[in-house]
């Protein structure tokens, strides 16, 4: 479902959904919103878009409540608000950056790979963190053993069915588009990155901490624009450099129904043009095209869909912590 349907109620029971398993103290928090009136109340002063959990939640501690905490916290918080947790829920997004996913994207860039190196071209690259799968170390635990591929900070990844050549692309070139892109050397950008990570979650602070410093480094290029408009020449640009990759994780979802439907179409036009390979990692409802050639359903509210060129190879965990290979 798109991030501003349904109810606040019917929104916040979702995300609830969604969160269970993952963050107990989110979970608690979302489904202690969804019978709150007074809350509800609150959150009908914000823009619809602005609704959203992640964010709500994130600007509320941005502002000192203290997580892990009972829902009483959050609801203090909010109701009690001068103004500015109000004011960062406008002022800021849900750029979540999560580096985790390059566990479960890599084996897709792996698929794409040939004689030449990847030109990786991110469309929503919050901080370009996911541009640098080739800088990180992983560890696929299969039902036959462990893994390892790669150097530097590990990420981690639980596979069921038979992993693809799982190895580390060469990336000779990359590149990513935002409406509004963060600097990595941004102190105040990067601790909103740290605060957006679920309250529970040690090992992917770790995780954003490896990724920042690799981006510091080696700043990537991010240019600043639409993705749907953006994308083209990025691509006729990137050419130059090597097979080029579009990949992207939970940003279609933020498109509206129309937007979608138009990148699905501008995406898979590219793609049978022969001018890029897409990897897109979204939501089952997100590119219905894409899900609609996964062999069966998913495995619950958490699961992503990975697609190679349109056609799904995977069930993939949110945050990166699993996959399910059918490609």
């Amino acid at each position: 479902m798109k991030v501003s349907d349904g109810s606040i109620a019917e929104r916040y029971l979702d995300f609830a959904s969604y969160a269970e398993g993952d963050s107990t103290c989110f979970a608690a928090w979302a489904r202690g919103v969804a019978g709150d009136p007074e809350v509800h109340a609150w959150l009908g002063g914000l823009p619809r878009p602005k609704q959203q959990p992640n964010l709500v939640f994130a600007a509320a501690r941005w502002h000192g409540a203290p997580a892990p905490a009972p829902y009483d916290v959050l609801r203090g918080a909010l109701l009690a608000d001068d103004g500015r947790i109000r004011t960062t829920i406008l002022e800021r997004a849900t750029q979540t950056n999560e580096v985790g996913r390059l566990a479960t994207l890599t084996p897709a860039f792996a698929m794409l790979r040939g004689d030449e190196p990847l030109a990786l071209v991110e469309v929503g690259a919050s901080a370009g963190l996911c541009l640098f799968p080739d800088r990180f170390s992983y560890a696929w635990v299969t039902g036959a053993g462990t893994v390892r591929e790669g150097s530097g900070h590990e990420l981690a990844c639980r596979v069921e069915g038979e992993l693809p050549g799982a190895r580390v692309p060469e990336v000779g070139w990359r590149a990513g588009v935002d409406l509004h892109p963060l600097d990595v050397h941004d102190d105040d950008a990067m601790a909103w990155l740290e605060v957006l990570v679920w309250p529970e979650h040690d090992d992917r602070r770790r995780s954003l901490a490896a990724a920042v410093a690799v981006a510091r480094a080696e700043p990537p290029r991010l240019d600043t624009g639409d993705l749907l408009e953006r994308l083209p020449a990025l691509v006729e640009e990137a050419s130059g450099h090597g097979r080029v990759v579009v990949f992207h994780s939970a940003v279609v979802a933020y498109l509206d129904d129309a937007d979608r439907a138009r990148f699905d179409a501008t995406v898979r036009e590219l793609v049978a043009e022969g001018a890029c390979h897409w990897v897109s990692n979204e939501g089952p409802a997100v590119l219905p095209s894409v899900t609609a050639t996964a062999p069966h359903a998913a495995g619950g509210q958490s699961s992503f869909v990975l697609g190679v060129d349109g056609r799904a190879v995977a069930w993939t965990h949110g945050h990166g912590r699993t996959m399910t290979w059918f490609g």
